[in-house]
């Protein structure tokens, strides 16, 4: 590791690039907000009914249904985003009252319990909360509560701790704290940028015409949709052109819900959306009513694992890549977090290797030790 190259600094910028695409949706952990509010009040002369307020996030799919009196609201947010739902947090604990229907008032996260989540969040994966993402993250967690028949979120918390099946339980919690909104194709530019520019030269400076794998690591590859949609494009347009280059991808992502479905190779129309119809017509088998398998010629190309980017022994056997896409991953770290994985990331590569993040990313006083490289529509990082 070439720790001076290196910089640890709080100030970095966001990428000029601009992306083709409308929003900007993690592989493995993507961004996308929106939220829908709504606040209606209902009175009457008995003071007799009661009124819910209901928050779901989308994305990591779990709820959280809060009841009072006399107040509706209503929120919506796909990934992480800001939402804005206008409710008065007050508690973290069920409430032992009833309303008029008996229904008991979910927990509400306290800004110290918010706290310890968000450093525990962190240490385990350096994912970090801002502090106007505390109802984001009360609204992800709540179902496991409920699930366990917890408390509240301090009992939540103490569960993930010092309970026997701890491990297990966090499975669940990446789950449900991590966004996985992805689909083939995605990163059409840098796919091209691949295939164009960067296998040519790794042919002639590394393969030279000898018999070569080349090795793809998708970082944060969410269900992998980017390691196959890499994996056709090597088949149909390298393979031909370079019979003697092999290719492996791994791919890797902390959730482990979204690593078995890249295992299975199985997705529906929304995954596919954007695939070419040349494509999708040789390279998917329709198994049922909008649903597709990725065909196994494809799929021998790509493996798939539960990895944690910050994991300083599991990231020592990541090792000896040539090119790394590491999409709309960085943005839910902070500085400090970066720093250490990006610093992974190059140690992982080849010299020549080449790194892609996301659109919204920068690699600006986060490291200096890659040269921008500028490829028709996109950008990327090489190792030198």
């Amino acid at each position: 590791m070439e720790d001076n190259k290196f910089t640890n600094t709080n100030s970095f910028s966001s990428s000029s690039t601009s992306s083709t695409q409308g929003n900007s949706f993690g592989s493995g952990f993507g961004t996308s907000g929106s939220g829908f509010g709504s606040s209606n009040n209902f009175n009457t002369s008995n003071s007799f009914g009661t009124s819910n307020s209901n928050s779901s996030s989308f994305g990591g799919g779990f709820s959280a249904n809060k009841f009072s009196s006399n107040s509706t609201t209503q929120s919506g947010s796909l990934g992480f985003g800001n939402n804005a739902a206008g409710e008065t947090q007050t508690q973290d604990a069920w409430e032992p009252s009833e309303g008029a229907l008996g229904a008991k008032v979910a927990p509400v996260m306290s800004p110290q319990t918010f706290e310890q989540w968000r450093s525990f969040i962190y240490d385990l994966c350096g994912i970090y909360f801002q502090d106007n993402k505390k109802y984001l993250l009360e609204s992800r967690l709540q179902k496991r509560v409920s699930f366990l028949k917890l408390n509240g979120y301090e009992d939540y918390l103490n569960y993930l701790k010092t309970h026997p099946n701890r491990n297990d339980e966090l499975k669940y919690l990446y789950e449900a704290i991590t966004i996985n909104e992805t689909f083939f194709f995605r990163n059409q530019p840098q796919l091209d940028a691949l295939v164009q520019s960067i296998i040519p030269e790794i042919v002639n400076t590394r393969a030279k015409g000898q018999k070569y794998k080349l090795r793809v690591w998708s970082a944060a590859s969410s269900s992998g949709e980017e390691a196959y949609s890499i994996a056709m494009m090597f088949q149909e347009l390298v393979k031909p052109k370079y019979p003697n280059l092999e290719l492996e991808v791994i791919g890797t992502d902390i959730n482990y819900q979204v690593v078995e479905t890249a295992k299975k190779g199985v997705y529906r129309e929304y995954s596919i959306r954007n695939t070419p119809p040349f494509y999708l017509k040789k390279y998917f088998k329709m198994i049922g009513p909008n649903t597709y398998e990725v065909d196994p010629n494809i799929k021998k190309y790509c493996s798939f694992k539960v990895t944690n980017l910050l994991d300083d022994t599991a990231m020592r056997q990541m090792n000896n890549f040539d090119v790394v896409y590491c999409c709309n991953v960085l943005i839910y770290f902070d500085t400090k977090a970066k720093i250490r994985v990006v610093s992974h990331l190059y140690n992982s590569l080849q010299k020549p290797g080449y790194l892609f993040i996301g659109y919204s990313e920068t690699l600006h006083g986060i490291s200096k030790a890659f040269k921008l490289i500028s490829y028709p529509k996109t950008i990327g990082y090489k190792k030198e």
